[in-house]
């Protein structure tokens, strides 16, 4: 029962911050949809943060939100010139980027925000936790993925490994 509590009650804060109804109504949809989801989640163990690493883990959340944005804001700038200026010399093709994480979670969270930057989507990750990646321009896009996947690997680790 406490299982479903730590699920419900974030899903239900989240629920009433996206939807900005606080109408009884809506606290009962709310409260529905939580649980609903909760129940329906696969039974297994929930990572704690422990207290004395909470700080730690507020800091490395802070800078990979800041990294997040850095990385879309590039990207969302280098797409808008590749449309821009169709003169632009492009090689588009998929690259391979080591995940460098141990945990499943990592590499997960990894491939979802190369994929959330405009002009890298990750197509595939295998067995190793290699993400394979489509650029736009490979050229571009290898120039900079190892040190930013080592900065993401590391913020990473320190949330949830």
């Amino acid at each position: 029962m406490s299982r479903m509590i730590q699920i419900s009650l974030p899903l239900f804060i989240v629920y009433l911050a996206l939807t900005g109804n606080l109408e009884p109504a809506n606290l009962v949809v709310g409260a529905l949809v939580a649980v609903g989801i909760s129940l329906l989640r696969p039974q297994m163990d929930l990572q704690s943060v422990a207290l004395k690493r909470l700080p730690r883990f507020l800091w490395a959340a802070i800078r990979y939100i800041f990294v997040v944005a850095g990385d879309v804001i590039r990207g969302g700038i280098s797409t808008a010139r590749i449309v821009l200026d169709p003169a632009l010399p492009l090689n588009p093709g998929i690259i391979a980027i080591p995940s460098g994480s141990i945990s499943e979670l990592g590499t997960a969270l990894s491939a979802h925000s190369i994929s959330l930057s405009p002009g890298e989507m990750v197509v595939a990750i295998d067995d190793r936790g290699v993400m394979y990646t489509h650029c736009l321009n490979v050229d571009e896009s290898e120039k900079f993925v190892a040190e930013a996947q080592s900065l993401r690997q590391n913020l990473l680790s320190r949330m949830f490994e």
